[in-house]
């Protein structure tokens, strides 16, 4: 009892904004020791998940005093949520797009502004945008948005990455002039090597396959040997990307191809581990068999 006196005191006596407890029941303490516990998390939560500033630390505990203190009064409920919503506009969907369609690119920014104002339009239905006659709306602007992301993205890439996509088209120009190249269909070259006697393989079949990929400098990003100790892999053609999916579906079993994939059909404006944006792909497959 001497204790939970002490500690009222103690409590009461804080004036830097803590709210005053007040352990008198076995269950003050125990929504005390709550939200004590509670507090281990705190700086992963704060920094990490909202991405609060250390300087604002006093800001932060007034918010989730007043949040919690207000928990029942609807209107200023509704306040709260309305400032969570707008954060997550502002730091998750606008951030967030920002890195997708510029990525490392600092000096692009979307309007935060233009963001909610289109919000707040589509909640109170109000949208005053047409599009060929017809009110603009969410599902619309979803699909717009989507397409205009893309777009902006591909131009963002193309900027950066231009002078690789022009060094792989003018590869895969001179490459087919080369004795032996054949074409297939998207524009990928191969050349056999080895000509085999077995089956082809159907876009859904599970086959086995040894290969190396390299860039058009010769630089190895892939390789069974390196990865699977020498070893064929099981892969489905449908599952990989456009250009090798369309080797393994005219290679007959047993062939050994050197082929040639235009980046549209391989990971196109995609970084994708060593292979930088808008790369042409060398692939050397050998096709060994289907897997069992």
């Amino acid at each position: 009892m001497a204790a939970a006196v002490a500690a009222t005191a103690l409590l009461s006596a804080c004036n830097d904004g803590t709210p005053k407890a007040n352990l008198k029941t076995e269950l003050d303490t125990l929504s005390y020791e709550m939200g004590l516990a509670s507090s281990a998390n705190f700086e992963s939560v704060m920094y990490g998940q909202f991405g609060v500033d250390s300087a604002y630390v006093d800001e932060f505990l007034k918010g989730v005093r007043d949040g919690a203190l207000t928990a029942d009064d609807k209107k200023k409920a509704a306040y709260y949520a309305g400032i969570q919503i707008g954060q997550q506009i502002s730091q998750q969907m606008v951030r967030g797009t920002e890195m997708q369609i510029f990525g490392d690119d600092s000096t692009k920014h979307l309007s935060v502004k233009n963001t909610v104002a289109g919000f707040i339009s589509g909640v109170k239905g109000k949208t005053a945008i047409k599009v060929d006659g017809k009110v603009l709306t969410p599902q619309m602007a979803f699909e717009r948005a989507t397409a205009r992301m893309e777009s902006i993205h591909a131009k963002t890439m193309e900027q950066k990455y231009g002078a690789n996509k022009e060094a792989g088209e003018k590869f895969m120009a001179e490459n087919a002039k080369k004795p032996g190249i054949k074409t297939l269909q998207g524009g990928v070259q191969y050349k056999v090597i080895t000509e085999g006697s077995g089956e082809i393989p159907s876009d859904t079949s599970l086959v086995l396959v040894r290969y190396e990929g390299r860039l058009i400098n010769d630089s190895i990003f892939d390789s069974t040997d390196k990865n699977n100790g020498g070893k064929p892999v099981e892969m489905m053609p449908s599952r990989s990307i456009k250009g090798f999916a369309a080797a393994l579906t005219h290679m007959p079993i047993g062939s050994t191809w050197e082929v040639y994939i235009p980046a549209d059909m391989a990971y196109g404006d995609r970084e994708a581990g060593d292979i930088p944006p808008y790369s042409t792909l060398i692939f050397k497959i050998t096709l060994d068999g289907f897997a069992k």
